[in-house]
């Protein structure tokens, strides 16, 4: 062996100094070559772990219902736009877009640099190719509702028209537009679920082609490269990636099971982040120093839980029986005694902090007012004293938590105590579940709605005659069908909004519970700028998480305080 002089061992010394400097000042560079900050756990750690429920398509265009419990199908398809933690619509797979002078026509340019995993190019043949799939009848889509305002839509969702007379158009190779029955001046948020399938790679392998690591292909970071049937889901570095947004972490593990446990997951250490709490977990939360630490309350998507009824038949057809069951519903209580930290008061749809609500002014409506004498009576004139005669309800709830599970039993027991009218809780498969709904076959629920893009049209909008719900009110389409498309008279589409949410708090579309003001715990070891305060202070996991649509995971990574029994 040849023996080394002081000067090559002086050297080696310094490379390796060097070396350990250039890793302490975070000169690690991941899977795409982004340089890491100089605080980065190394490279193997770089990864982030959550619990979810099984889905059965990888894809929001395959279903958008059938996808477990996160929406990890935006992990593979860059979306034209994405949203921040303060809320504001940045381009992304469409470098830009304008509307034309009439505000029913949108032009999205898309990003040419852009590529599938394949090599394949994202084109506006892919676009174009998704949306009529998404129309197509023989696919039966279960969010096919969304794109209701695109000309022609509802009449090729319904077989009318063919597929290609939509208003979605192809210009040229990466310029594709969506013609609208109205002025959209909401469209561009409506563009973060404007996520294209691969159109070969759908002709080739058919519209499974996510599920199997083999044939999937992704526009995103990630990848897929593991789905194990009742184990996890993995995505790995796309390596093939051509996009703008070159991330830090670079791996998503996906792990199956109950939702149920997902807490008992995170405080064993098996997941960094979970959302789902049931009023046990939020106590134990607040006596742990640490945990309580981890804690994050925000305000989510503005999700509003609520009672909803089939208004076409008996006894619901009958405004006082609703009435009644809104009256007889102590919602301090459940907040006080059940939700918790989770959740404040419903008096209207709109959640305070969103846009347009107008929950403080109708929380003193009539209708809103716990009042037990006030609901038997009402019942009692509506042709069932006391309860007597009324029907035994079931109260469906899809997919439901142990928490939201928890909350329904106790909206159930106060009907019961306060009404004399028994009801039965029966938590049912998301599908089955919609698919009633839908079809408005279902008497009584409990369901929840959190915003798809933030515009009053699109939460008041699912109230609208022929959406997902039966109760029906000519005044009220009329308001929030003039506001939505109403442009350059903020002052005036604001009132709209708010006069027709009171239509639908008087009428009770729905008798509205709870707000959710979710908490997200999530490890100390990750850092984001998304995870910083927001313009409001807030400083949390921010809809939509993990997904993509947002840009959470473009700026967060794993710190070097990351414990050493972490593995993945």
């Amino acid at each position: 062996m040849k023996k080394l002089t002081k000067r090559a061992i002086t050297t080696g010394f310094s490379i390796i100094a060097l070396l350990s400097l250039a890793i302490a000042a975070g000169a690690q560079t991941n899977a795409w070559g982004v340089k890491m900050p100089a605080d980065a756990a190394p490279l193997d750690q770089q990864f982030v772990r959550i619990l979810m429920s099984e889905g059965t398509t990888a894809d929001f265009a395959v279903s958008v219902y059938k996808r477990g419990g996160l929406s990890y199908d935006s992990v593979l398809s860059t979306p034209f736009v994405r949203i921040n933690k303060n809320f504001e619509v940045i381009p992304h797979g469409a470098l830009s877009y304008e509307a034309s002078k009439d505000g029913k026509t949108w032009t999205f340019h898309m990003d040419p640099a852009l590529k599938w995993s394949d090599g394949q190019p994202v084109t506006a043949d892919d676009v174009v190719f998704t949306f009529q799939y998404q129309a197509d009848p023989k696919h039966g889509w279960d969010f096919a509702w969304f794109w209701s305002d695109i000309l022609n839509w509802d009449d090729a969702v319904a077989g009318k028209v063919p597929l290609d007379s939509i208003g979605v158009k192809k210009v040229n190779t990466y310029t594709v537009q969506f013609i609208t029955n109205v002025p959209s001046p909401y469209f561009p948020s409506k563009a973060l679920y404007i996520r294209p399938l691969s159109k070969v790679a759908f002709q080739k392998y058919g519209e499974y082609y996510d599920n199997d690591p083999k044939t999937s292909v992704s526009s995103s970071p990630w990848i897929l490269t593991e789905w194990t049937k009742g184990k996890q889901m993995v995505f790995g570095p796309n390596k093939r990636y051509t996009g703008r947004l070159k991330p830090y972490i670079q791996s998503l593990i996906i792990e199956f099971g109950d939702m149920g446990t997902v807490f008992n997951a995170y405080q064993n250490n098996e997941i960094d982040e979970c959302e789902t709490f049931s009023p046990a977990d939020i106590t134990t939360v607040g006596k742990d120093p640490k945990l309580n630490a981890e804690y994050h309350p925000g305000y989510g998507d503005f999700r509003t839980y609520y009672l909803g009824f089939d208004t076409t038949t008996k006894p619901f057809s009958d405004l006082r029986v609703r009435q009644a069951i809104s009256k007889a519903v102590d919602r301090e209580s459940i907040v006080k005694n059940v939700a918790g930290r989770q959740g404040v008061a419903a008096y209207s749809f709109l959640m305070p902090g969103f846009p347009d609500s107008n929950s403080p002014a109708l929380k003193n409506e009539n209708v809103n007012k716990y009042d037990v004498a006030a609901a038997h009576k009402l019942l009692a004139d509506a042709g069932y004293p006391g309860g007597k005669g009324f029907p035994e309800l079931e109260m469906w709830l899809r997919g439901e938590t142990p928490f939201n599970q928890t909350i329904a039993q106790a909206v159930a027991a106060m009907l019961k105590d306060n009404l004399g009218i028994n009801v039965s809780v029966s938590n049912k498969d998301p599908k089955v579940f919609m698919d009633a709904l839908n079809a408005h076959k279902l008497p009584f629920y409990y369901l929840s709605y959190g915003f798809d893009y933030l515009d009053p049209s699109n939460m008041l909008g699912i109230w609208v005659t022929g959406g997902r719900h039966s109760w029906t009110n000519p005044q009220f389409d009329s308001l929030v069908k003039e506001a939505t498309s109403l442009s350059g008279n903020q002052a005036k589409r604001d009132q709209e909004f708010k006069d027709a949410e009171k239509i639908l708090v008087d009428d009770v579309g729905g008798a509205f519970i709870y707000h959710v003001t979710p908490g997200a715990i999530y490890k100390s070891y990750l850092k984001a700028t998304e995870l910083d305060p927001d313009k409001t202070g807030v400083a949390a996991w921010h809809w939509p998480g993990l997904e993509d649509a947002g840009v959470l995971m473009s700026t967060m990574y794993v710190t070097n305080t990351v414990g050493k029994d972490r593995h993945q």
